[in-house]
């Protein structure tokens, strides 16, 4: 499969070669296939085997949930050692949450800050991840130009942006909207030089990024139920040694006693099972063989963005190479605003029964694809097809 180019003097891509399908991809899934589903990045899917791996969990909860009960901190401590084995990290240096908006929480939560400091974030951040932000500190945002040309240009952008009062940074890993690497290793290299708490949403990393927590950040977290394959509400928070005796989960637990991270994971009788079957994604994965599935979807998302490329009016943004999602910008007067790309999200679907993200911008919004195992070329192919009319309502 053939990877895109990219002429040096503009972001306009070549029309990659039409890559196959991934064999048996589609087989792997329970998706509805009347609709293209090309929005991987937001909820993800979830594979059937490990559906019913969840699924003779909760048949287990409802059979003697006095024994699942009493016996789940231990069992979500195995689980949590066979993720660390797939992603590089210590087991007692990870715990499972829910999602990345309540791993920020935890993570800014414990930060220790005084009067005056900030929180440094960019305006490509997730609403409520910002939003966390903004409840413990004064924040400053960063403006990223979505056409930045590369990291070097993103890294100098963002220690612009420093101030005597950054007390910590809040960066995505992986932007949402425009698909591209924001906290690259050098740039948490710098920020710590600097003296700045590096707090990474890394919510598109596992299972995108073979080592997603190289970079060292003081605090990760990120979700298991995109990219790794793991049942929604499926997420991860790593912490450096140096803070993990300051997190503190959110609501009280009984674990307490025991720190981090079994005091963050009880959640007294809450629905475990999604924890406890999220390691079968992670192994789905590599007996799939992760290095052709991120190859893939890849190379599928690049032909499906290089097809849309060619429509006029939509360019294609700078991206970060072997990522399973592109974006590009739309033309001028078009999802503008939250609203009005939400609007043309959900006529897209509802009209198309295509799935993607448009996201707003001024000047101009953006649109969003992905590829994953079960899409197909021809479901980019027939987006190609049909989007200009949309656009021109």
């Amino acid at each position: 499969m053939t990877q895109p180019t990219t002429d040096p003097k503009s972001t306009r891509t070549t029309t990659p070669t039409r890559p196959s399908a991934f064999p048996g991809g589609p087989q792997l899934f329970r998706l509805d296939p009347g609709i293209a589903h090309l929005n991987h990045g937001s909820f993800g899917a979830v594979p059937i085997g490990v559906q019913e791996v969840q699924a003779a969990l909760l048949e287990e909860v409802h059979a003697d949930p006095d024994t699942f009960f009493v016996g789940v901190a231990d069992r979500i401590a195995t689980a949590r050692g066979r993720v660390a084995a797939h992603l590089g990290a210590e087991p007692d240096g990870i715990a499972f949450i829910s999602n990345a908006t309540e791993g920020a929480n935890l993570a800014l939560n414990a930060v220790e800050l005084a009067d005056g400091d900030e929180i440094l974030v960019t305006d490509h951040g997730y609403g409520t991840v910002v939003a966390a932000a903004a409840r413990r500190a004064p924040v400053t945002t960063v403006a990223l130009d979505p056409d930045l040309p590369d990291e070097d240009a993103v890294r100098e952008a963002v220690l612009a942006g420093l101030t005597p009062r950054t007390k910590v940074a809040l960066l995505d890993h992986i932007s949402s909207p425009t698909a591209r690497l924001i906290a690259s290793p050098a740039l948490l290299a710098d920020l710590a030089a600097r003296g700045v708490t590096t707090v990474v949403d890394g919510a598109h990393a596992p299972g995108m990024l073979a080592d997603p927590l190289a970079g060292g950040a003081d605090f990760w977290f990120g979700n298991l139920h995109k990219w790794g394959y793991a049942p929604s509400g499926s997420a991860l928070l790593a912490v450096a040694p140096r803070h993990r005796g300051r997190v503190r989960a959110l609501v009280p637990s009984w674990e307490d006693g025991d720190g981090f991270p079994r005091s963050v994971e009880n959640r007294a009788t809450a629905d475990y099972t999604g924890w406890l079957a999220a390691p079968e994604g992670l192994d789905l994965l590599e007996r799939l063989d992760a290095v052709k599935v991120r190859a893939h979807n890849s190379a599928i998302a690049a032909y499906g963005a290089a097809l849309l490329a060619e429509l006029p009016g939509l360019t294609p943004l700078p991206h970060t190479a072997g990522l399973g999602m592109r974006a590009l910008r739309l033309p001028p007067g078009i999802a503008e605003t939250p609203a009005d790309a939400r609007e043309l999200r959900e006529r897209i679907a509802r009209e198309l029964r295509i799935r993607v993200l448009v996201w707003p911008w001024k000047g101009g919004g953006g649109i969003r694809v992905c590829g994953q195992l079960y899409t197909r070329p021809e479901e980019y192919e027939r987006l190609a097809a049909e989007l200009p009319a949309q656009l021109e309502r």
